[in-house]
């Protein structure tokens, strides 16, 4: 529940973001009368990116056992892979996506309408596919129960008082501490998802090594324990790891996180030379 509110937060308050930007550009250029044409195109990319996860579960549900194994494997790898782009994308963007956003606004206005609308909604619905393909990969390893979806839920009505607060100026809030750690903590749920992947490709038949396990920690992680079902459920770590998903989670964790931690270079322009 916890990944899934995470997830929700992070992305939702991407795309809210995106929306106030976009309504505070319009009525402090006194074009209020385009805002409709702006809720329009965030409805549309919010009906497409829920219709796209209820297609995600759809699909899944009436598969074979090994190829739904094989679907949700795909699906977790691919969301690993987004995820890790978006969080560095986010790190070297943020400080200009305002300026691109209104940039790119003020040329939909001199098209027309039509371009309004459908501006809007492809400033929203990237964050909104990728919420759908990360809570779907994130969700397969938890138990069938509703926690994910009301994690999710909570995660992005949070995120849109915050971002209400932030345009109404009633919230302050670091966003480049925000977006760091969040980031730090989605490389974590996205490795464990990539995790996940792994075993269901071992399941499918794809990948060896589903008997060979790294240790054996039964005794030290109780099933029924608070801690052992936040672990499983925010960072899939499990008491019997295969030896391939400890490789291929150490592979991506540790190379991300070092990346992501690394201070970004400045880059200094040569001086004339007088």
């Amino acid at each position: 529940m916890f990944a899934s509110y995470l997830i929700g937060l992070r992305e939702g308050l991407e795309a809210t973001l995106v929306v106030s930007i976009l309504v505070a550009f319009l009525v402090k250029s006194d074009r209020r009368d385009k805002l409709p044409l702006v809720w329009s195109g965030v409805a549309a990319a919010v009906a497409l990116s829920i219709g796209f996860g209820a297609l995600l579960s759809f699909t899944a549900a009436r598969l074979q056992y090994e190829h739904q194994e094989l679907f949700e494997a795909i699906a977790s790898i691919s969301a690993t892979v987004f995820v890790t782009w978006m969080i560095f994308w986010m790190r070297g963007a943020a400080r200009k996506i305002s300026a691109d956003l209104k940039s790119k606004l003020g040329e939909a206005l001199q098209v027309g309408s039509v371009a309004v609308a459908v501006m809007a909604f492809l400033s929203v619905v990237r964050e909104g596919l990728e919420t759908s393909l990360l809570f779907f990969a994130s969700a397969q390893g938890a138990a069938s129960t509703a926690s994910p979806l009301i994690g999710i839920s909570l995660g992005v009505l949070t995120s849109i008082v915050i971002g209400w607060g932030l345009y109404a100026s009633a919230i302050r809030i670091n966003l480049t501490r925000f977006f760091t750690w969040t980031g730090l903590l989605l490389i974590l749920v996205a490795g464990g998802i990539l995790k996940y992947g792994v075993h269901d490709l071992q399941e499918a038949g794809v990948l060896p090594g589903l008997t060979s396990q790294a240790f054996d920690l039964s005794g030290v992680l109780d099933p029924g324990a608070w801690y052992s079902a936040l672990l499983s459920g925010m960072f899939n770590i499990t008491a019997q790891p295969t030896v391939l998903e400890v490789v291929v989670w150490t592979a991506y964790v540790v190379p991300v996180l070092f990346l992501f931690l690394r201070p970004a270079t400045v880059k200094v322009s040569p001086q004339p030379v007088s």
